[in-house]
């Protein structure tokens, strides 16, 4: 696969459709009764009950299935936190979107919870594919733990079933362990993912003599190795290896284009990365600034849009690239995500301030 990712046997259904960027990512809650080191959950959302759909922070269920048109949604990844710790609002968010888009909208959900109750709502409100992630210290034994029993119960009620796990560097032992349980249990897949640095999770991983395997990446160094091996291995279980620059050069930039098309306005340019470029003009009156320059320079207002709580107007980049040099106010050339938070990636000035 792309970006050195790799499987064998089939693909999980809910990979495939995260491949082509197509599934919402569905935060349900931050929080998780589980206290994994090497958890990258951000400062935002670690141990908080929290709801985002895909980077937009909500409040209802209602706004999730808003995100899922927005990016033309074919299913959805539930997570956290640990999904199954917030049972009924995840079973609703189920049930909802299945209602909206059909029962083809494909639902997959993480959990370490093992609670049949818990599992048994979900299932019935209407979910496809279940992936546990079992505390490091049970890979070795997962057979005779409660994550069994789980599992089972999963693939009774109709489930794709599997487990989804980080691949720590020298766990060789415990992580072959695993995948040879999954086999016995007759799992639909295992799912490993590169370890990595992240702004909750780095002193930890210090802590335990990791480090990044170049200068460009989040990733730990031994990582990729040890999966690859794993998948060498001749396993029956179908594994998966997705790594770090997958999730962002592939699965994030195909979500975030998906979005751009339908969000961008007209005086926006998506650009091949996915992302929306604009000019910006930053005024405490972007309302005059935008009469001003319709009637100055006889600028189209569908080429402006009036941002009040950005105190700034933003202007088609080839009209501005243009204007620039004939205005009193910092004119900048904005790169932005087209998610909902609009994350800024790149600015370039045209005039100084």
């Amino acid at each position: 696969m792309k970006k050195g990712s790799a499987y064998t046997g089939a693909l999980p259904e809910g990979c495939v459709l995260c491949e082509k960027g197509a599934k919402m990512v569905l935060l349900v809650t931050g929080k998780c009764a589980r206290r994994c080191g090497y958890c990258p959950l951000s400062t935002k959302k670690k141990g908080k009950d929290v709801f985002y759909a895909n980077e937009r922070r909500i409040g209802a269920v209602g706004e999730a299935l808003e995100e899922a048109t927005l990016m033309d949604a074919l299913g959805t990844g539930i997570t956290g936190g640990d999904p199954l710790i917030a049972v009924q609002r995840t079973a609703e968010s189920i049930r909802a979107l299945k209602k909206r888009f059909g029962e083809d909208h494909h639902i997959h959900l993480y959990t370490s919870t093992t609670d049949g109750r818990r599992i048994g709502r979900v299932a019935r409100a209407g979910l496809d594919e279940i992936r546990f992630h079992p505390p490091l210290g049970l890979w070795t034994r997962l057979e005779r733990t409660e994550f069994a029993d789980a599992l089972k119960l999963s693939k009774r009620m109709g489930m794709a079933a599997g487990l989804e796990v980080p691949v720590v560097p020298g766990r060789d032992r415990e992580t072959l362990a695993l995948v040879r349980s999954a086999e016995a249990l007759g799992l639909d897949f295992v799912n490993l993912n590169e370890l990595e640095f992240s702004e909750t999770n780095w002193k930890a991983l210090r802590a335990q003599g990791f480090d990044v395997k170049d200068d460009v990446s989040s990733a730990v160094a031994g990582s990729e190795e040890l999966a690859m091996g794993v998948l060498r291995s001749g396993a029956g279980t179908p594994l998966h290896y997705c790594s770090s620059s997958f999730k962002d050069g592939v699965q994030l930039r195909e979500r975030i284009e998906r979005r751009a098309r339908n969000v961008r306005r007209p005086h926006e340019i998506l650009t091949d990365d996915g992302t929306l470029l604009k000019g910006v003009i930053e005024t405490k009156d972007p309302e005059g600034t935008a009469r001003a320059l319709a009637r100055d320079f006889a600028v189209p207002a569908k080429l402006m849009w009036v941002d009040e709580e950005k105190h700034r107007l933003e202007v088609a980049p080839w009209v501005l690239e243009e204007l620039a040099p004939e205005l009193a106010l910092p004119s900048f050339m904005v790169e932005e995500y087209p998610t909902a938070d609009r994350l800024e990636v790149e600015r370039e000035p045209l005039r100084r301030r």
